[in-house]
């Protein structure tokens, strides 16, 4: 079972920024930390693959997590959406934020529409 799963969408965003950043050969690193506010606050960027850290690979992207983020990071999807015309960007769908709310069939309905 992977610790992780990205959207067509984010897989092929993050192929496309690979190269643009001078990041080839590089791992993508996803972090999280929860705030005060317990909201969780997610980073994400090109990082060579350390010792300790989770790694798996999907569609060819690296991923690697460190270890005091696989916990707040299992079972997360992240996707690639345009919320406003124009507006692309990634969001994290994640079962272990205590705001997460799944989507449902109304949701979906509403953004192929």
């Amino acid at each position: 079972m992977s610790l992780i799963t990205l959207s067509a969408s984010a897989i092929e965003q993050i192929k496309q920024s690979s190269p643009q950043s001078d990041a080839q050969g590089m791992a993508l690193r996803l972090a999280a930390k929860i705030n005060a506010d317990e909201n969780i606050e997610y980073g994400m960027g090109f990082d060579e693959a350390r010792d300790n850290d989770a790694q798996e690979t999907i569609d060819g992207i690296h991923i690697v997590i460190a270890p005091d983020c696989v916990e707040l990071l299992n079972g997360t999807h992240m996707d690639y959406v345009e919320l406003e015309p124009g507006q692309h960007h990634f969001i994290f769908l994640n079962p272990n934020d205590p705001n997460y709310k799944p989507p449902t069939e109304d949701d979906v309905f509403e953004q192929s529409s």
